[in-house]
């Protein structure tokens, strides 16, 4: 079962710019393309450069460190040198809120 954290206020995401956040002690990275927002890991899948620095362009993240891209919506990988897509995580929107769906943490 998903469990829901908030992550930030809809406010603090703006359009075409990467907002980054700790969920549950995750590092995830909030985008807002076309009024929705997606959720991805802040870290690359390459050697964990933060994504948040990169550069964003439409659906795009750039790695900083090696120039790994990726579609942030689906968290496919669109060039190298990362081979692993990043993972994403379901956003629930609720008033003015983002929540992000974690799986459980299994002990």
């Amino acid at each position: 079962m998903m469990e829901y954290y908030k992550a930030a206020e809809v406010s603090d995401v703006r359009e075409g710019e990467l907002h980054p956040v700790e969920v549950d002690g995750e590092p995830v990275c909030l985008a807002k393309i076309d009024n929705q927002i997606f959720a991805f890991t802040d870290n690359c899948t390459h050697i964990s450069g933060p994504l948040n620095e990169g550069d964003f362009e439409g659906c795009m993240v750039t790695c900083p460190w090696h120039g790994a891209q990726f579609d942030v919506r689906t968290g496919k990988v669109l060039r190298g040198p990362a081979r692993q897509d990043l993972h994403t995580y379901p956003v629930k929107i609720e008033g003015e809120s983002i929540f992000i769906g974690l799986p459980p943490n299994e002990e």
